[in-house]
């Protein structure tokens, strides 16, 4: 529940773009940075946030930050033109970082055998909040303008962070390594550098990731142009389809537990890549749509499963480091696929943006055809 409450406030403004840049008098091209920005935003707090939980008890990071993101919220909800919305969104994304402390968080209150499907647990909540966030800004923007879906994750997301403190069970870092942030920041490196295993599913899942935010940044626009002129509701009420893919996260949590986390990854991508196919071919028809947005979603979250229950099998303690590398890497491929879907939208259209979203999950297959070493020597335990 929390990582689903928290993570939605990333997503609210994809199915109102349109509807800002009319507001504000901007291209749809200077709207999708509001997106682009929120994901930049997140990375970097998961770049210089997120490694606290090393060495910083993770209950007090958890309710901090989400007390944070609510004051971003009402500082976005109050923007009183773009040039106050850009860096709004900015900070609001900066903010939001709670969901991934929450993941290594529930990592750590089991063993292993248990990890990829209370991984996916939470995923699946984590997901949820993703997808229904599209449906929740859009129907409120549509009943109450595109400002009223803020004021209500505000005061949802603040009412979430006294709870938090009050439930969870404190749990303190495993590394045991001193409280210098300069130091962690710099072990940050290090971890990259000795840990193949994270390398390899970070360049995996910003592929996969890249492709997910190629569709959910251009789909607004896409269902604006089509015969029927679909507005910021439509947009959202696609997300109801991608709840269905989200449903596959436990499924690849139990499947990433028991077989080759490799052969579920490459399954999982190869999803995506046909439902690029499908909607591509498809034209205007917005059943292949439904169809293409539940493939998607479930091949983008079943790779993101398998990516992380491989990540957090690494050493304990380095695992919210592993998690900052990764997410990091993670929603820097969003902010890529953002960026390059608005311009594939703008000189290619929506095929140009299927091409576009299928050429990644092509990409995130490639290092899956590289020979995996054996087990000890891929899981080599950072000393920094």
């Amino acid at each position: 529940m929390a990582a689903g409450a928290t993570v939605a406030n990333l997503y609210y403004s994809q199915p109102v773009l349109g509807i800002i840049a009319g507001q504000f008098s901007v291209s749809s091209g200077a709207a999708s940075l509001i997106v682009t920005l929120t994901q930049l935003g997140y990375a970097l707090s998961l770049l210089l946030v997120v490694p606290l939980g090393d060495i910083f008890e993770r209950r007090r990071l958890i309710v901090i930050t989400t007390s944070s993101s609510a004051l971003m919220l009402i500082a976005v909800a109050l923007s009183p033109g773009f040039h106050w919305l850009l860096p709004a969104s900015f900070l609001l994304g900066a903010a939001s970082v709670a969901p991934q402390l929450v993941v290594p968080y529930s990592a750590g209150l089991v063993g292993i055998e248990r990890r990829g499907r209370v991984v996916g647990m939470v995923m699946s909540g984590l997901l949820v909040g993703i997808l229904l966030s599209r449906t929740l800004s859009g129907l409120f923007a549509v009943a109450f303008g595109w400002r009223s879906v803020y004021w209500a994750s505000a005061g949802l997301t603040l009412g979430l962070s006294v709870v938090l403190r009050w439930r969870l069970p404190a749990q303190r870092p495993e590394s045991g390594l001193p409280a210098h942030y300069g130091r962690l920041l710099a072990s940050l490196w290090d971890v990259l550098r000795s840990q193949p295993v994270l390398r390899r599913h970070s360049i995996i899942g910003a592929c996969g990731f890249g492709a997910f935010s190629v569709f959910w940044t251009t789909l607004v626009f896409h269902l604006a142009s089509l015969p029927g002129r679909y507005g910021s509701g439509a947009a959202g009420l696609f997300g109801l389809f991608g709840v269905a893919g989200a449903l596959a996260a436990p499924v690849a949590g139990r499947l990433a537990d028991r077989h080759d986390a490799r052969w579920v990854n490459g399954a999982a991508l190869v999803l995506v890549v046909a439902a690029f196919v499908l909607m591509g071919v498809a034209g205007h028809s917005l059943a292949a749509l439904a169809v293409g947005v539940v493939l998607m979603d479930a091949g983008v979250q079943g790779s993101h499963i398998s990516n992380q229950t491989r990540i957090y099998g690494l050493d304990a303690s380095l695992r919210n480091r592993v998690n900052s590398v990764y997410m990091v890497l993670y929603f820097i491929g969003g902010a890529f696929g953002s960026a390059v879907g608005s311009r594939a939208w703008a000189h290619g259209g929506w095929a140009g943006v299927c091409w576009c979203g299928g050429a990644l999950g092509v990409a995130g297959l490639l290092p899956l055809l590289i020979p995996y070493p054996r087990l000890e020597d891929e899981i080599q335990v950072s000393t920094q």
